[in-house]
């Protein structure tokens, strides 16, 4: 059987997999893999194979949790307060309006809403977007927004961390998301698919996303 130390060795690969996608964010690559390795140490004790995960699929968010949390710590990305207050306004409100409507809102019936201009409230939204996540809504106290890249690895990495946490939900929890952000179907077909009225999937919905987020993270 390979010993401890060869085995995390073996899969070093995959913190600088995750450590990529963070690059030019204002901390050192080094710091970043050195918290990417912590992350695979802590996978590779708690790994249960009897579980029948690839440890890849185990691995790659509690690596990714290590270099996240080395940002919050540093407070690399923060974003004002008064932007941050009416991020989280943007975000109540249209949760509201999504309820009511069974559609999200657009930028103009948004800044509506929180009688801003148009420009206020696509700000506002973008800075409650996280570097990870099925929408946006991340952290209340700091927030970051991805650059795009085509970076293969990044794919990967984000494609293992959403699958593993998918496989976690209750099976119409699963087909939920699947209707919604895979089938790009609204909140009143996917009601209508599961046997559910709009306002229990709307509620559903934001449960679980608040869980996708916090297993993401």
């Amino acid at each position: 059987m390979i010993d401890r130390q060869s085995f995390i060795s073996a899969n070093t690969g995959l913190v600088h997999a995750c450590a990529h996608r963070f690059q030019s964010r204002g901390i050192d690559y080094d710091d970043l893999f050195q918290a990417g390795c912590i992350g695979l140490i802590k996978a590779a004790d708690r790994f249960d194979e009897s579980r029948g995960l690839q440890f890849s699929t185990y691995a790659v968010p509690v690596i990714l949790g290590e270099i996240k949390r080395l940002f919050r710590e540093n407070s690399t990305v923060k974003i004002a307060r008064s932007l941050r207050e009416l991020s989280l306004r943007a975000r109540r409100e249209s949760e509201a309006f999504s309820a009511r409507e069974g559609r999200a809102p657009t930028v103009n019936e948004l800044a509506g809403i929180l009688q801003v201009e148009p420009e206020e409230a696509a700000l506002a939204l973008e800075a409650g977007m996280p570097a990870l996540s099925l929408t946006s809504g991340e952290d209340e106290e700091e927030s970051q927004t991805d650059v795009p890249t085509d970076a293969p690895e990044e794919a990967i990495s984000e494609r293992l961390a959403l699958e593993q946490a998918l496989k976690s939900l209750e099976e119409k929890d699963q087909q939920l998301i699947q209707s919604r952000y895979f089938g790009h179907k609204t909140q009143t077909e996917t009601a209508r698919q599961l046997g559910m009225t709009q306002v229990q999937v709307s509620r559903r919905e934001k449960k679980i996303l608040q869980f996708l987020r916090t297993a993401l993270l």
